[in-house]
């Protein structure tokens, strides 16, 4: 099993950053990359971006790339997600997952996930 929990969220506004971290437990084969998703009111989860545990290799949604940055410190088992230049638009809950995929945007790929972290942007 694969534990998950994220921590950092909160309010902030327009123009401002954050940063969530996940801290991730569990056997590293069920992990093979991590993800973040985020999922506003009434609408679909999306995903955000990727990051390839073994390599480091990264990938994003065209709606965060350039503000938001996806890193992993292996010492601590934790995963961060910077988001800067923030959007009312980005106002959603935020999820950290994992998946045994390389790299996919599919939420149905994913096994395991986090509660959720709460980021609210005001303009």
């Amino acid at each position: 099993q694969v534990q998950l929990v994220e921590s950092g969220g909160g309010s902030v506004q327009a123009g401002g950053s954050l940063r969530l971290s996940c801290a991730v437990t569990g056997p590293s084969y069920l992990r093979t990359s991590l993800g973040w998703f985020r999922q506003a009111p009434e609408k679909e989860r999306e995903w955000i971006a990727n990051i390839y545990q073994y390599s480091g290799a990264t990938s994003y949604a065209d709606s965060v790339k350039g503000r938001f940055t996806i890193s992993q410190n292996i010492a601590k088992n934790t995963v961060y997600l910077q988001m800067n230049s923030l959007k009312p638009e980005d106002t959603a809950m935020y999820y950290c997952a994992a998946t045994r995929t390389i790299d996919s945007s599919r939420a149905a790929d994913f096994d395991y996930w986090g509660q959720g972290a709460q980021v609210t942007v005001s303009s």
